[in-house]
């Protein structure tokens, strides 16, 4: 078989009556007899390497090379630009078809310079990069040091956060409590698909996140898509949003309260309640309990996996409820009331969330409610599971805290009294 072309370059696959058209990948090594090409429509095939005739050279592969400046233009607002990893930090890796990380920040004002047209960018930290996935508290306490930094900076009227999807909501609701008396926006946001293709999201989302973080909505916030279309973003509360969907780009919704602000490339029109901007500084308060769980109760579920958490030494766990707050009780085969009340009198926190997602929890409808509530759990009326597990580890975090009264103090507009869809 006659082959001139390496990985990256765009070939020619000639079988015996077919040609096929393409970037040539790197094939892995437990697969050295397959030959991988990336179709125009995006779409990866393999070949027999028995079956190929030829692969024929079309095009070589460019090198890039990043030569792109961050220039500030006299007279426009200052924002801080953090960079954290994720779909929005990534571009398509010719030789392999997966996505890598980019080399610098600067790749990625390269590709969407109209943030530029909306503010000069006078810092850019990037404290690590790394799929949300992969992210943990000690993450979220970084990203918080050098978020307050930039917040703390006279010269800078808000800031950005890039994030992967998968888990930009903990990130949203840990720096919602970690930043204590918010003065700036501070604005996470995010794309669906890598900055390098046609159809990604990053455009319109940075661009809108720009405009969000030069407002004077003094809230952390996730910045993204409203619909699947580019036409407009949501500015929506940190503490009360959740990823919704796996891959359209306006995967994350509002939960029982409205968005801040809806935002084109115009401008921005509230549409929802916030603390204005202001002077002072803010507070970063770390504290941190990493002994947290968030648990999904089935039915059928034996309690002894409580027994598991005491074991291991967790200091506090969140149960999504069914309903208005059930899990099984004295009638069930495999009550649940006793071991409760035997774990939380050892020094667990039992907190209570709805698996509904929208609405609220109340224990007191129904006697079985009542019953868990007589064990000593906390019912937390319509948080959402994910900001109180967050939540609950920094309230743990601080050991002179009355951990009841907190879980039930509303810090960074968990709770909305007025449930709206």
């Amino acid at each position: 078989m006659k082959q001139d072309a390496r990985p990256g370059d765009y070939v020619e696959i000639h079988r015996d009556k077919e040609i096929y058209e393409g970037v040539l990948l790197e094939a892995p090594v437990s697969e050295k007899g397959i030959i991988l090409l990336k179709l125009d429509n995006g779409y990866n095939i393999g070949f027999n390497k028995k079956d190929v005739r030829e692969i024929k050279l079309v095009e070589k592969a460019v090198e890039e090379k990043e030569n792109f400046k961050v220039e500030q233009i006299k007279g426009k607002p200052a924002i801080g630009f953090v960079v954290t990893g994720g779909t929005i930090a990534s571009k398509l890796d010719p030789k392999t078809g997966a996505v890598k990380w980019l080399e610098s920040p600067e790749t990625l004002f390269k590709f969407y310079p109209e943030i530029f047209e909306v503010a000069n960018v006078v810092k850019v930290e990037v404290p690590f990069l790394k799929g949300s996935e992969n992210l943990d508290f000690k993450d979220w306490q970084k990203l918080a040091k050098v978020v307050g930094e930039m917040v703390n900076n006279e010269n800078i009227k808000g800031v950005i956060v890039t994030h992967g999807t998968d888990t930009l909501h903990y990130t949203a609701s840990a720096l919602s409590f970690f930043l204590r008396g918010l003065t700036k926006p501070v604005v996470l946001t995010y794309s669906q698909r890598s900055i390098d293709r046609a159809s990604s999201d990053a455009q319109l989302n940075l661009k809108c996140a720009a405009i969000a973080a030069l407002s004077d909505i003094a809230e952390v916030m996730i910045v993204g898509h409203a619909t699947a279309s580019d036409d407009y973003c949501y500015a929506l509360r940190a503490t009360k949003t959740r990823k919704m969907h796996s891959s359209r780009r306006d995967a994350f919704k509002s939960v029982n309260i409205k968005p801040f602000a809806k935002i084109n490339e115009d401008g921005l029109e509230i549409i929802g309640k916030y603390n204005l901007r202001s002077k002072g500084k803010v507070k970063v308060d770390l504290k941190f309990e990493e002994k947290v769980a968030l648990l999904k109760f089935y039915p059928g579920q034996s309690p002894d996996i409580l027994d598991y958490y005491l074991k291991k030494g967790y200091k506090g766990i969140v149960i999504e409820a069914f309903g208005l707050g059930q899990i099984a009780t004295k009638e069930a085969r495999l009550s649940w009331t006793n071991k409760l009340k035997e774990v939380v009198k050892k020094g667990l926190v039992v907190c209570m969330t709805a698996q509904t997602i929208y609405g609220q929890l109340n224990p007191n409808v129904y006697s079985t409610g009542r019953e868990l509530a007589d064990t000593g759990v906390i019912y937390l009326k319509d948080m959402l599971s994910e900001t109180a597990f967050i939540k609950l580890g920094w309230v743990l975090g601080h050991k002179n805290w009355n951990v009841k009264e907190k879980m039930l103090e509303n810090f960074s507009g968990e709770f909305n009294s007025r449930l709206e869809e």
